[in-house]
Formats: C-alpha cells, structure tokens, sequence
C-alpha cells in the first residue's frame, strides 16, 4: 500500500494503470497518477524514441521513476496479446498516438471494452480525437496560439512568449490526470462502466481561460484601454541594477498602497491606483528605482510583504528558495540537476490521537 510522505495511505493507492509509451503530456499524466499511489505499468517501444536523442528522457529518469516498465513490439501479435492482459487487470489507459493508431493495433477502447468493460481510457493528444486538425503534428506554442491564450503575453515592442513545455504539455497532462481519476470514481461509485477520456491539449487549455475571458469581459484584457496585466506599473517585471529580473503585482488597492510606501514613493496617491493617464510616468519612476539596487536588495526588502513581490529565479535557485525547500518541493541530484520532489500533498482530516481523546 503506498503512503505519503506524512504517513497517509495516498488516495490511489491499490489503483492499476497501465501507460503506452509516448511523449510529453502522456508520461507526465503518468508520473502524477505514480504520485497519487497509483501502480504504473509502461509499455515501452523496443529501440529509440521519437525525440532526437538529446530530448529523450532516459529510462530512470523522474519522469518514467516509479513505474514498471515493460517492452514490447505491438506490431506483433504475441506482444498485443501481452499488451491486452495488461489492460484486462487495469483500472485506467493512458495511450498519447494520434487518432486510429491504437485501432489499427486492435487496442482501441472497443476491443479493450470487451476484456474490461470498467477500463478508464485515458487518450492524451494535441487536438483532439475529432475536428479538422486531429490528424495533424502539433507541439505545445502550437496549441497554446490556437486557444488564444498565448496572445496575451504580447506587449508592445515584444513578441508573445511563454515557458517551454508548461503551459499547454503539462497542463494538458493536467488535465488528463483529473480526466482519469473522474472516470475511476464514477467506474467505482456508479454502474461499474468505464469511459473514454478525451483529454485534448486544446480542450484543456479551454478549461483554463475562464478566468482571463472574464477579464476580457471586463475590459481588462484586448480592450483599448491600457491592460492592468500589461502597462500599469504595479503588475510586471523589472530589471534591477544586477542584472536580475524581479516581479511585482500590486493589483489590490492595499497591497499598492504598500508598494509606495515601500518604494519611498510618498508623493504619489494611492487613491489614483486606476488612473490610466499616470501609469507610463509611474512606470519609469519604479523603472529607475528597481534599477538603482540589485535584485538581492529588493528581495531583503520585499519579499515576504504584502507587496506581491517575487524575484525572478533560475530552477536551480528555485530549487534552494527556503520557501519551496521547506515545502520539499524540489531536490537537487548528484548531478545538480533539478526535480521535482513530490506531488499534492493529502493530510488527515484529523489527527490520529486527537480523534481517539475525542470519543
């Protein structure tokens, strides 16, 4: 039975999944139902991958670390066979091929239905099973750009960019993963039958946008007056005199007013936060003074404070952030390289010795 770091039997502990192996969002849905409790079987393709060499993950990687991982050809029948008896002790699929592939394999949800009729089929793709770009390639920015959201990284004078892999891979896996724990509680707690989880990247992204279409309602976002998110003075990142980048977001009218008072800016109204006129002359003013001290400064000065204030760190500095390492977030490897520690963390409702002196 697996456990939590706290001692706690992790909620999907017992559960039996079983993971064709793929690329990007597939493997990380994989690697969090591991972290969840689940029991991970990899069905790994004999020979490379479909990445170039120096993208590959290696085999103990973290992302494959905690999974069974078996190989096999599934072009052949033998290996279908072993593939099939996989899936019939399984609770949940996750397959990352384009549209048909596991059809063509004879692996698709209706044969499996037929050996596991409570089978949760996770299907992790860019686009979708349906629509007219289904069949095509696709990475990360491509659906991102799709849903509209990478847009809203574009200021004046500058490209819209976002980090690799995050937003559209890993939200998309994500996504799949609250797909297939859904389908295992109705499969378990309804008339036993599983689903088919269309877990689409563009879908995913969709399910995120609410909060910035809201916005965009609101006239805070694509509208023609100047964006809190890109021009005020109190929401962006700023240079400072190292070098380094650190980030402010003031938006509330407390946490503004501190902002000033913490930039020695006591001339300037705080009742005035949403005067639109003033915001390019403000900006310069925290331009400079951001400029005028290192990043180390600012962070001794403003981090901690309802300033909604953050230094820009690289991952290893992330790593070493006495915040994140007192959540254990992360851990760094012989090698200094940089993972991910844990997932979500599940603590009792109640503690064990108080619930016993409470009957």
């Amino acid at each position: 039975m697996k456990s939590s770091s706290e001692g706690g039997r992790l909620p999907l502990a017992g559960v039996k999944v079983v993971e064709f192996e793929g690329i990007g969002p597939g493997p990380l849905a994989g690697l969090h139902l591991v972290q969840l409790g689940a029991s991970v079987t990899l069905v790994a393709r004999p020979g490379r991958g479909a990445l170039p060499p120096e993208m590959t993950p290696p085999t103990d990687s973290l992302i494959n670390r905690g999974k069974h991982r078996v190989t096999l050809n599934l072009k052949t029948p033998r290996d279908q066979a072993i593939a099939m008896d996989l899936i019939a002790q399984s609770d949940a699929l996750i397959e990352g091929n384009r549209p048909g592939v596991m059809e063509r394999l004879g692996l698709g949800p209706k044969d499996c239905a037929k050996v596991n009729p409570r089978l949760v089929y996770g299907r992790m793709t860019g686009w979708g099973q349906d629509g007219p770009l289904a069949q095509a390639a696709g990475h990360d920015m491509n659906y991102v750009a799709l849903t509209g959201l990478m847009s809203l990284t574009e200021t004046p004078g500058h490209p819209p960019i976002l980090p690799p892999t995050v937003l559209g891979d890993a939200a998309g896996a994500l996504g799949l993963t609250m797909g297939i724990v859904a389908g295992l509680f109705a499969a378990r707690n309804g008339e036993g039958q599983g689903c088919v989880v269309d877990g689409a990247i563009v879908d995913v992204l969709a399910l995120l946008a609410p909060l910035v279409q809201l916005l965009r309602k609101g006239g805070a976002l694509e509208g023609v007056e100047p964006s809190v998110f890109h021009d005020s003075p109190f929401y962006d990142r700023y240079r400072c005199a190292d070098g380094r980048y650190i980030t402010v977001g003031a938006i509330e009218p407390p946490f503004y007013a501190l902002l000033l008072e913490k930039m020695g800016l006591s001339d300037v109204d705080p009742a005035h936060q949403m005067n639109r006129a003033s915001w390019p002359a403000l900006k310069v003013r925290l331009a400079e003074a951001f400029a005028s001290k290192s990043s180390r400064h600012w962070t001794r000065e403003l981090e901690g404070t309802d300033a909604c204030f953050a230094p820009v760190l690289t991952l290893g500095e992330a790593a070493r952030h006495p915040h994140n390492a007192s959540r254990g977030l992360y851990r760094l490897t012989s090698d200094g390289d940089v993972e991910t520690a844990r997932g979500l963390r599940f603590l009792p409702l109640v503690e064990r010795g108080h619930l016993e002196s409470s009957q």
